[in-house]
């Protein structure tokens, strides 16, 4: 079922993308999402950051440039110091500025956990919106941030990982997909994802279905953060891990022998993670090396399209 008759209505939900986008003239559509997570981390600063950094990254993996943002806030003020809010409050904001954006207001409700989040909204032009069912037969998809991070804060708070070995990843696990976007915007992006809860398979899953395509993704190129595929060798795992296998597993081929803290890494849920970018092969190596230049690090080749095949996921 369409999720809208309006003509302008140029992206909905119906092949699961990232924002709305909505043709407001010839040269402007408006660009609207709304996310917001659980502590991922005790640190109200970092929570803060973090959740700010995974709201702000749907309106880049539609091609566009966020202007406003609301704060959503549920906080249990009855049981937690109000200083911890404050804290989570100053590492959104921190975010919000940084990606160039204001501040525009926000709502609040007491809660028995902490939650918090933004509504976002940005332009983006009706001739450039990137979606997730761009992607064409050949093409080469990159990915700019690494995988594991699940994992890894489930691992720090069953205390299998210590504080001291995940805080040297949070600045890059807050950081914006704001410069991914503008490097990538100077090539051919056919398609886009932000990687998120549904790990790396769903979300290709997502744009292979949209495209109605197969992607092959290259394990042994797939960026993994450090001690990551330790704490699932561990023992360690979340609460998505099924789910998220279960929601590709009609749609998925393993074509190579991967022990099973390999398998798991495969389904583990990205909070704030990266831009997976469809372009054509032609130029994927120059992105790859172009994201490098611009101090995205980990920006790798981790896969291909295929066509002519019935749509889905393998591994390779």
């Amino acid at each position: 079922m369409p999720s809208s008759t309006d003509p302008n209505l140029i992206v909905g939900f119906e092949k699961s993308d990232d924002a709305a986008v909505y043709k407001i003239s010839d040269d402007i559509a408006v660009v609207s999402t709304v996310d917001f997570i659980t502590p991922p981390v005790d640190d109200p600063l970092w929570f803060g950051r973090i959740a700010a950094a995974n709201s702000l990254s749907d309106i880049y993996a539609m091609g566009g440039r966020p202007l406003t943002a609301l704060n959503l806030v549920m906080f249990p003020s009855r049981k937690l110091d109000i200083q911890i809010l404050k804290g989570i409050l100053r590492g959104g904001s921190e975010k919000v500025a940084e990606a160039g954006a204001s501040i525009a207001g926000g709502h609040s409700i007491d809660d028995e956990e902490p939650k918090y989040g933004l509504a976002v909204t940005g332009v983006v032009s009706p001739k450039r919106v990137l979606t997730n069912g761009g992607v064409l037969d050949g093409d080469v998809l990159v990915l700019t941030k690494p995988l594991g991070t699940g994992v890894l804060f489930n691992a720090c708070r069953s205390k299998k990982l210590p504080w001291s070995d995940l805080e040297p990843i949070l600045p890059q696990v807050a950081s914006l997909n704001r410069l991914a976007i503008e490097t990538a915007l100077r090539f051919d992006i056919h398609a886009c994802t932000d990687i998120t809860g549904f790990g790396i398979l769903g979300h290709s899953l997502e744009m292979a279905l949209a495209s109605g395509l197969r992607i092959d993704l290259q394990f042994g190129a797939l960026p993994i953060y450090p001690n990551a595929l330790e704490m699932y060798s561990r023992g360690e795992t979340t609460g998505s891990n099924k789910p998220n296998r279960a929601l590709v597993a009609s749609s998925l081929q393993i074509g190579l022998a991967l022990s099973s803290h390999e398998e798991e890494i495969l389904f583990d849920p990205q909070t704030s993670g990266g831009l997976l970018l469809s372009l054509p092969a032609s130029e994927a190596d120059e992105l790859a090396s172009a994201l490098r230049t611009a101090g995205i690090a980990s920006a790798r080749i981790v896969g291909e399209a295929v066509g002519r095949t019935q749509p889905g996921i393998r591994v390779i």
